[in-house]
């Protein structure tokens, strides 16, 4: 309830959130670079490619409980 009444008095959600998007996205940054020495688009390009795998990682361990739950608690599959 709380929520749904702060989003219902913001008129830029995209603007409220920036710095929370920009946080996420640091982290990878850090990640890949964590001592600076990458050029700043190298870094971005890295940092993209860590953040595709961090939700492909999720997305594989989504896919591994679905199919745990399915087989009704069955030992989980290799991926």
């Amino acid at each position: 309830m709380a929520a749904n009444s702060m989003w219902s008095k913001i008129e830029d959600r995209t603007a409220h959130t920036a710095a929370a998007r920009r946080a996420f996205m640091d982290r990878f940054e850090v990640e890949v670079d964590p001592d600076g020495s990458l050029s700043p688009q190298e870094r971005a390009t890295r940092a993209e490619s860590a953040r595709r795998a961090h939700f492909q990682r999720l997305a594989l361990a989504s896919a591994k409980a679905r199919r745990a739950r399915r087989t009704k608690g069955g030992a989980s599959d290799a991926a």
